[in-house]
């Protein structure tokens, strides 16, 4: 019988050391693929998102000069000449239109009228090299006498940081004064907060009406033999299959004064005229439920199949009426389930944009249809990822509720 001597106990210990490195490497290895896709399709474009959403290079990029000159100024009185002299020297030096234009949206945002100040001062560019700044001036007011106005001065030193808390203030109703004070903006101009409210309005909704349809379905389903359940289970899965626009215009058809829902109540005599079915929340809940009413059903679906059904018989065996040991056992076992669907099904509402946009109205459009509008026709990206930044906010909260909720049930049970 030979004894392990420890040299070759210490040799055994590094070939087992060896095989679990390359275990590792090989595991590493099958996910590498995964989580480079992720890294390029998920997380870098989130972070260039939340990075947009505070960086503002219009004016520190092309304004340099300008706003070095306005760092030491009080904002409060008439701006230097040398301000007006690095004002055009900065402007004469913007060599693509673009650049100046990109300038111009940015100063726009913050006062209007700066677009076409900006453009036209541009255009006017450059003056004599010999002028002093007291001429630069003068010509500049020549130019346009807006220029002589504090406001527009305020807002160049306002942005003179290229990182600015301005957009995500702005999505929520917040903003800058001119003392870089922050403060609520004025109630003619607050929209982002009844926009945001909202879009948490209409998903709980139809996060409502998904449950209250999906759960009779899903509970159905799962007392059929599993050939009947697959075979129904095809037609639930059928609207993945389709276009979310294609469904959103089949319900334009449905819906609108003389489509077939309309024209089948109208022949039963259940009205006496065409209801308002489209450009109205009512027509964007009905479709918004149609489209995401699988993603309920699936997650209920799934945990009812893990209840047993001798649950039920045994408490009913006990004296409890069917109803009351429906929802007083066979109910809380699929809180799961409700919690999952209703989880996927609210974060899947809050981002949509194509059904509100199609069958709403003005009143009936959701945050992510104004970061559409931000981002095509008003080009301000900052403001559209800062939007995008709100509902990221929104969807990581709602988790984080769902996962202490549901270790809370977990250590309860």
């Amino acid at each position: 019988m030979s004894i392990a001597t420890p040299a070759m106990a210490g040799k055994l210990a590094a070939q087992l050391h060896r095989a679990e490195r390359r275990k590792k490497a090989f595991a590493i290895s099958l996910t590498l693929p995964l989580l480079i896709f992720l890294l390029a399709t998920f997380i870098v474009p989130i972070g260039a998102l939340l990075i947009r959403a505070i960086e503002n290079p219009e004016v520190a990029s092309t304004l340099s000069r300008t706003v070095q000159v306005l760092d030491h100024w009080d904002r409060s009185t008439t701006p230097p000449d040398a301000a007006y002299a690095a004002l055009a020297a900065d402007l004469s030096g913007i060599a693509e239109q673009s650049d100046a234009g990109g300038l111009a949206r940015r100063l726009n945002s913050e006062i209007s009228g700066a677009r076409s100040l900006v453009m036209t001062t541009y255009r006017a560019l450059p003056f004599d090299q010999a002028l002093t700044p007291a001429q630069v001036k003068a010509r500049m007011l020549d130019i346009d006498p807006r220029w002589a106005d504090l406001g527009y001065w305020q807002a160049i030193a306002k942005n003179a940081s290229r990182w600015t808390p301005d957009y995500l203030l702005s999505s929520v109703d917040l903003k800058r004064n001119i003392q870089g004070e922050i403060v609520t903006v004025d109630a003619d101009s607050a929209a982002f907060g009844k926009i945001l409210l909202r879009t948490f309005q209409i998903s709980a909704v139809v996060t409502f009406f998904c449950l209250l349809l999906g759960y009779p379905l899903a509970y159905w389903l799962s007392t059929l033999s599993p050939r009947q359940a697959n075979i129904l289970m095809i037609l639930v899965l059928v609207p993945f299959w389709t276009s979310i626009l294609v469904r959103s215009a089949a319900w334009i058809v449905l819906l609108q004064s003389n489509g077939l829902v309309n024209r089948s109540l109208l022949e039963l005599g259940f009205i006496s005229e065409p209801l308002p079915l489209l450009f109205n929340r009512l027509g964007v809940i009905i479709a918004m439920v149609h489209i995401l009413l699988p993603f309920m059903i699936l997650p209920l679906y799934s945990v009812m199949k893990s209840v047993p059904a001798t649950y039920l018989r045994a408490a009913v065996s006990l004296g409890s009426s069917p109803l009351a040991a429906f929802f007083r056992v066979y109910v809380p076992q699929t809180y799961p389930g409700m919690g999952a669907g209703g989880l996927l099904v609210f974060i899947l509402s809050i981002g949509y944009y194509v059904t509100p946009a199609l069958l709403g109205g003005a009143d009936d459009q959701m945050l992510s249809y104004y970061i559409a509008q931000y981002t095509n026709v008003n080009v301000n990206w900052g403001m559209a990822c800062a939007l995008g930044a709100v509902l990221l906010s929104a969807t990581l909260v709602l988790y984080a509720v769902y996962r202490r909720v549901v270790k809370s049930e977990l250590s309860l049970g």
